[in-house]
């Protein structure tokens, strides 16, 4: 059988040294540090740590314990890493059925997020209107998830994605607008829309006037059925 590990946030002290605390106790007291639509009392352990992973925080994995760290005030995680001499975790190291869950639940959640924008676009920015044809369209860069045309004519590139958005994302939106630009002749702009944004692409989306992010939220309405 194997060893249950246990999931502990590591912080960096002003000495240099590390200072460790059991997850969710420490997410319970800290709540500002939890990824949009996250909860320490209802997800579970794996789940909270690949959210944590996705904006940003540092993840090591050992044979008893598995480390989250949190970024210091510059985003550096490997402080932690010199210390305790461990390499971080990689893909190698999921198991099938963990990375087939992550991949499969991502993906139906984009595939909903982009039905009910499409059916509402107009709550995204007045004026704009769909030129896709209803499907995703093919470039060089990959697949647009919608594109579109604003008031003022120019082709507006909008990228989806569910939870919290990476950094690695502003570049796959870039070269998305790259690929349009060489095609249509016309002014071409993004929209980045996420649960969420790290740190790093808020920062990075202010040295790009022409594209702009907007943060999704959902709204539930109950009716009896009987």
């Amino acid at each position: 059988m194997s060893k249950r590990q246990s999931h502990n946030v590591v912080l960096k002290k002003e000495d240099g040294g590390l200072e460790f605390y059991p997850m969710k106790p420490w997410l319970r007291k800290n709540r500002q540090h939890l990824p949009a639509g996250f909860d320490p009392d209802v997800n579970t352990s794996h789940e909270l740590r690949r959210a944590l992973k996705s904006i940003g925080w540092g993840l090591e994995i050992e044979q008893d314990r598995v480390l989250l760290i949190k970024p210091s005030d510059d985003g550096d995680t490997t402080f932690a890493s010199d210390i305790l001499g461990n390499d971080p975790e990689t893909e190698e190291g999921l198991s099938p059925e963990e990375t087939f869950e992550e991949t499969e639940v991502t993906f139906g959640l984009e595939r909903d997020l982009q039905s009910a924008l499409r059916a509402n676009i107009g709550q995204l920015e007045t004026g704009l209107r769909i030129i896709d044809d209803g499907k995703e369209r093919v470039t060089e860069a990959g697949r647009i998830d919608i594109t579109a045309e604003d008031l003022h004519g120019n082709v507006v590139v909008i990228e989806l994605k569910a939870g919290t958005a990476t950094p690695q994302v502003i570049a796959q939106v870039l070269a998305y607008m790259g690929a349009v630009s060489e095609i249509d002749v016309k002014p071409v702009r993004g929209i980045l829309v996420a649960g969420d944004f790290h740190k790093r692409v808020v920062l990075a989306t202010r040295a790009v006037p022409n594209l702009q992010l907007k943060r999704y939220s959902f709204q539930f309405s109950f009716e009896a059925v009987k």
